[in-house]
C-alpha cells in the first residue's frame, strides 16, 4: 500500500473481475474482517438480456395509465402517512 492508501490489484484478479485502467472498485468489509473487492460499475451493454422480453408491447395510452395509477397510489399513501 502506498502512503496515499493506493493498492495494486494483481493481474489475475483484474482479469477475473474484468477490470481495466480507470475502472472503479468497491471494497466490502465482511463481519469476519474479510474484504471483498467488486467492480463498482458495469457497462450498460452487459445488462442486455437479463430481463425476459414482455409478452406484448404496451401502447402509449397503457403506459400513461400505468404512470397515472402509480402516481395516484404514491400520493394516496403519502397522505395516509
Amino acid at each position: 500500500m502506498t502512503s496515499k492508501g493506493q493498492i495494486t490489484v494483481p493481474k489475475d484478479v483484474r482479469l477475473k473481475l474484468g477490470l481495466k485502467p480507470g475502472d472503479r472498485v468497491r471494497f466490502l468489509v465482511e463481519a469476519d474482517g474479510r474484504v471483498r473487492l467488486l467492480p463498482a460499475k458495469r457497462d450498460i451493454s452487459e445488462l442486455v438480456g437479463i430481463l425476459p422480453k414482455p409478452k406484448r408491447a404496451l401502447t402509449i395510452e397503457e403506459m400513461d395509465e400505468a404512470i397515472a395509477r402509480a402516481v395516484a397510489e404514491k400520493f394516496s399513501r403519502h397522505d395516509r402517512d
